[in-house]
């Protein structure tokens, strides 16, 4: 048996089923759409171009400075043969202590003499046979004195000639200066600029403007060859002497760039 309901009935259970189902569809999409908000989105692939490294150039750089010296510093000595050792070590200490006291009394402190060498060796001399035969002895010792006023290094040097007599040696002399910091200081600003003006020069040729400074080394300065005197034999009370100039020379190495 079939039992219809009626008309209105039926219209009311649709309603009821259809708001059912948009309820339904519209919290399914409430929970859909964070997830999708939250899903990561692929970025588009891009080439990133590299960055062209700049141009730069390397040169080097020298700058000297020169000065008047004002110090000396002698190398004197000296020496003594005697038959035996004792004998030739007596004679070089008395000679020594000699060359000593003139010096303290030139006005050279203490600080400013030292000992550089001392020496004892045996004479051979060779006999009509060809044998060799010890017929002495030489001892020696050698100082450096530094002279702080240079105007008296001749009147050092014959102080000292006339004090030691046959056994004095004045083995040279040497100018420099006391402290060299200040003339450094003048070569590196000279090798720097020396530096930078190749640089832009270079910049100029090629067609580009001198950027920064990439990098900056320096090379050990230089002392070529301070004003020296040789070996001599000095026979007056004062001997002339020619100091000349001291130089200082630095080297430096430097990258700039070019923009």
């Amino acid at each position: 048996m079939t039992i219809r309901l009626p008309s209105t009935v039926r219209t009311a259970r649709t309603a009821r089923l259809l708001a059912a189902t948009a309820v339904l569809g519209g919290l399914l999409a409430g929970t859909a759409a964070p997830a999708l908000a939250a899903a990561p989105q692929r970025a588009p692939l891009r080439t990133a171009a590299r960055a062209e490294a700049p141009a730069t150039v390397t040169v080097t750089g020298h700058g000297r400075a020169a000065a008047a010296p004002d110090l000396a510093i002698l190398s004197v000595g000296v020496e003594a043969g005697r038959k035996t050792a004792k004998e030739a070590m007596a004679a070089q200490n008395t000679a020594a202590e000699a060359l000593l006291a003139v010096l303290r009394k030139q006005g050279i402190t203490e600080r400013d003499i030292r000992t550089d060498s001392l020496s004892l060796s045996p004479v051979y001399t060779q006999n009509a046979a060809g044998e060799s035969k010890v017929t002495g002895y030489q001892a020696g010792q050698s100082f450096s004195a530094k002279v702080r006023d240079i105007d008296r290094t001749g009147q050092v040097i014959g102080a000292v000639n006339d004090a030691t007599g046959e056994a004095g040696r004045i083995n040279g002399v040497v100018f420099d200066v006391a402290d060299p910091s200040a003339l450094r200081v003048k070569a590196r600003e000279a090798a720097y600029q020396d530096a930078y003006d190749k640089a832009a020069q270079h910049a100029r040729l090629s067609g580009h403007v001198l950027g920064r400074l990439v990098s900056l080394s320096e090379g050990e300065s230089v002392r070529p060859g301070p004003g020296a005197a040789g070996a001599m034999h000095a026979d007056e009370p004062s001997v002339p002497l020619a100091p000349g100039d001291i130089e200082e020379q630095v080297t430096v190495s430097a990258v700039f760039e070019l923009v």
